[in-house]
């Protein structure tokens, strides 16, 4: 019997997968422990962000594999229109109990990532106004440099204008507003003196539009992808949702990113008290342990379906995966989340290394380095460069970045002391 062949790197012209860049080789991981991934040939890399903002605790976490396997022996998969699962219904009664107070008595619509999140949530704000006698409101507005998805329908709400290019024709154009990135404000104003003009431009946008087909809101607490952790200043957020609430629109927080304990709360909205309709999980929620992404749904939107029609016109053949949710429930206490707590407090040790300018200079207001930190378990760090400025007699470049996934965001591995 031949041998297997062992792949160490592989190429656009060896693979049978269909690469994400086939101008580009790829090693083969076949291994994690803890912050590090092996690759076939020993080699081993630092994860320092978690992959894309996925893996909270850790490759290799034995406790939660054997979880995994336990559910999959006892069984594996029951479709949605005939059975739910314990591991699915426990999983949603922890995450409702993480999230804010109107979410008591909601519920919680399970699906394989962030992208199906959204796409749910698109269809379920929908819906809501159809059952709540408002046929005409359809539209999802969103912001300017926002992420939410790659699937069609998430990335007509999404704002990455580089991404969004080769689609344009597919693509419904229901609005953007301006981003909230007081680094590079898109009004030129500075807080607090702006009085947060970039939620205002949610009502502005409202009253030059047919405000009365607007169904939802969609927004990320703290931008991801795009902006790289820009967190909003006080009484954004609290502005946006007051908007939402007078208009009759949902609130919806894309927390695919920052949720699961990753900004140190739960929830990223936990910080400012606001209470959206919904809530969309991804990522975290699993640690990449298994495809597992959600949508809590607060009390009054699930309250409409349940005395209107009856039935969600939606669904997904793997929803409410067993499996994926029995990854969900090994975290501990739900993860980070759970960590955070129980003790109430997380000691974070973070390494960085700055090349070129000490930690001093970036924090001071007249430094032309914006360095921003979202504190609690995540931690991201935007290092932005504006061309052409020099300090003590050196041109800055944006060369003086720290280990961490290349992009926009640049996330730094933390590690947490919850004894």
């Amino acid at each position: 019997m031949p041998s297997a062949t062992i792949y160490f790197i592989v190429t656009a012209d060896s693979s049978a997968l269909f690469p994400r860049n086939f101008k580009k080789s790829f090693p083969i991981a076949v291994r994690g422990e803890g912050s590090w991934i092996i690759s076939s040939d020993g080699r081993k890399y630092l994860d320092a962000s978690g992959q894309a903002a996925v893996v909270s605790i850790g490759h290799g976490v034995q406790s939660v594999a054997a979880a995994i396997a336990a559910q999959a022996s006892q069984i594996a998969f029951a479709h949605t229109t005939q059975f739910h699962s314990a591991s699915a219904e426990k999983l949603a009664t922890r995450l409702l109990a993480l999230a804010p107070p109107n979410f008591a008595n909601g519920r919680v619509y399970f699906t394989s990532g962030g992208s199906e999140a959204t796409e749910t949530a698109l269809k379920l704000a929908r819906q809501f106004h159809l059952e709540s006698g408002a046929p005409r409101k359809f539209r999802v507005v969103s912001r300017r440099q926002s992420y939410h998805g790659s699937t069609l329908g998430a990335m007509s709400v999404s704002g990455n204008v580089t991404r969004r290019a080769p689609y344009q024709p597919l693509l419904p154009e229901w609005g953007h507003i301006a981003p909230c990135f007081c680094y590079h404000c898109p009004f030129d104003k500075t807080f607090p003196d702006c009085k947060v003009a970039c939620a205002d431009d949610l009502e502005s946008f409202l009253a030059a539009n047919v405000a009365a087909s607007v169904s939802a809101f969609i927004f990320e607490p703290v931008v991801g992808a795009t902006l790289g952790a820009a967190t909003p200043p006080d009484g954004y957020v609290q502005r946006i949702a007051e908007i939402c609430r007078d208009r009759g629109i949902l609130l919806v927080a894309d927390e695919i990113m920052t949720g699961m304990g990753r900004t140190g709360k739960p929830f990223a909205v936990n910080h400012w008290n606001v209470e959206p309709d919904l809530i969309l999980v991804g990522k975290g929620i699993a640690s990449g342990y298994a495809p597992l992404g959600a949508v809590l749904i607060s009390s009054r939107v699930a309250e409409a379906f349940a005395k209107g029609c009856g039935a969600f016109q939606h669904g997904f053949t793997y929803q409410a995966h067993p499996v994926s949710t029995a990854a969900g429930n090994a975290w501990p206490a739900v993860g980070i989340a759970g960590a955070v707590r129980r003790r109430n407090t997380v000691r974070s040790l973070i390494s960085v290394t700055w090349l070129g300018c000490s930690a001093r200079r970036l924090t001071q207001p007249s430094s032309p380095i914006g360095c921003s930190v979202v504190e609690g378990v995540r931690s991201v760090v935007r290092v932005l460069t504006r061309p052409g400025r020099v300090v003590d007699g050196e041109r800055l470049s944006p060369r003086f970045v720290i280990l961490a996934r290349g992009g926009p965001d640049l996330g730094i591995q933390r590690s947490i002391d919850a004894r």
